[in-house]
């Protein structure tokens, strides 16, 4: 497994997956995928479906660039009863979701994506947390949404900024509700290093 050293991009911006990966211990550089993701939208998908296809889409999108480099891409969405919930576009949107994702308990589920192209690494698997959320007041919903905290955020909060005072209990992974579960993560790279998934390149 000499060759199957670890030399990682990060395809995401998210300042909460890049925190987690260096407070984990990683080195890595970061390149932003270019993807759009509302064309991934059908409503015939489900939002692990919606996850995992967007996770992989970025990650691959990266490795056409850097087809050495093992990449690693994610997305994260809520999940309200089946409906796909990702960042909102506005303030009125932000607001929408906020009411809905706060009035009863809700999935956060985010996908993980490893691909490295020159020996046809390709791993994708998902993580879900059960959000049990606070009930907000009509006061605390126009405080959240005045703070532009919403922003470039699925489900228009971050946990680790106020989840005192908008999350009862999680069940399941808090990182996942982050952006990026670590514990995933970890169980993905641990098959590469271990050699479940060769380094080489299948023969035909």
């Amino acid at each position: 497994m000499s060759n199957c050293q670890l030399s990682i991009i990060l395809a995401s911006t998210s300042p909460r997956r890049k925190q987690l990966l260096a407070e984990a211990g990683f080195k890595f550089t970061v390149f932003p995928p270019d993807i759009d993701e509302a064309a991934f939208l059908s409503d015939r998908i489900s939002p692990r479906e919606y996850a995992e296809q967007l996770g992989l889409a970025k990650a691959k999108n990266v490795a056409a660039r850097f087809p050495s480099r093992l990449v690693i891409g994610a997305d994260t969405v809520a999940d309200f009863n089946g409906q796909i919930i990702g960042k909102p576009a506005d303030a009125k949107e932000a607001e929408q979701i906020t009411k809905k994702l706060f009035s009863a308990p809700h999935k956060v589920i985010t996908a993980v994506a490893i691909v490295r192209l020159i020996d046809d690494i390709e791993l994708c698997e998902s993580d879900t947390t059960t959000v049990y959320p606070e009930k907000l007041t009509a006061e605390q919903i126009a405080e959240h949404i005045k703070s532009k905290s919403w922003q470039g955020k699925a489900g228009a909060y971050a946990i680790q900024e106020n989840g005192d005072e908008f999350i009862e209990r999680i069940e399941g992974s808090l990182t996942n509700v982050m952006g990026l579960p670590m514990e995933l993560l970890q169980r993905l790279l641990r098959r590469l290093k271990e050699g479940q998934i060769g380094c080489e390149a299948d023969e035909e």
